[in-house]
């Protein structure tokens, strides 16, 4: 812990380490849903493939319905991401504008604003002054950009990285059902496919939990069975389908 701030271990307030500390944030977030990403491209394609080939043995229908599930959806994917993350980015530059706005027209209210977010933190009225005064002197914008609004002016959210990031993990999760139910002989298709699925989504389940901090148990479970029952479900459709002809 800073002795002078109270603020908790290096890097958690507006001082030299806190960008690295924020870029790691950001970077276990962007991570983070890659592996979801990668957990959609798992499933979504999983039962799409599995659902054609209960339906027929043919291998082109399969392999057609495969690559436009998996082009859709890593579209799909990563316009969602972009959109979703520009958003964000705009609501973030609006607050950081109106804090700037705010900085140059009532420094000494946002002074004070400082000091009582410090003193909220623990500090006592002196300390929280001195430390609002310096952070202030060394960079006000900063300063109150991370404490009143928990951003890094230097390091807001991309879009770009976010779609890129969501349409190559989703491709990759993709990928791994249409090999898995292409490969085998047809006899063995299914059964490859729906193991191939719940183990690569155990995989997944655990790597987002561990990333969220939580223990990997319930998360692969609830992760496995509905990916389960994705194909399960789409594997029915698909028998219904074969058999009536359609």
């Amino acid at each position: 812990m800073d002795e002078t701030t109270g603020v908790g271990a290096p890097g958690s307030g507006p001082h030299p380490h806190e960008p690295h500390d924020e870029s790691l944030a950001s970077r276990l977030n962007w991570l983070r849903a890659g592996v979801l990403g990668a957990n959609d491209g798992i499933v979504s394609t999983a039962g799409l493939v599995v659902g054609v080939a209960a339906a027929t043995t043919e291998t082109d229908p399969i392999l057609t319905a495969g690559i436009a599930g998996l082009a859709a959806g890593a579209i799909s994917m990563a316009v969602g991401e972009y959109v979703s993350v520009s958003t964000q980015r705009d609501s973030e530059r609006a607050l950081l504008h109106k804090e700037k706005r705010e900085l140059a027209e009532q420094p000494e209210y946002e002074l004070e604003e400082l000091t009582q977010i410090y003193r909220g933190k623990g500090l006592s009225a002196a300390t929280a002054r001195q430390v609002a005064e310096e952070l202030t002197a060394h960079d006000a914008f900063a300063a109150h950009a991370e404490a009143e609004l928990g951003l890094n002016p230097k390091d807001l959210t991309n879009p770009w990285e976010a779609a890129l990031s969501s349409a190559v993990s989703f491709t990759l999760g993709a990928l791994l059902p249409l090999i898995a139910i292409l490969l085998p002989p047809v006899s063995w298709r299914i059964p490859v496919t729906f193991a191939a699925v719940l183990v690569a989504l155990a995989i997944t389940g655990t790597l987002s939990a561990r990333l969220g901090g939580s223990r990997p148990g319930r998360a692969v479970l609830r992760v496995v069975i509905g990916g389960a029952l994705a194909m399960a479900i789409t594997y029915g459709i698909g028998q219904l389908a074969g058999v009536s002809g359609l």
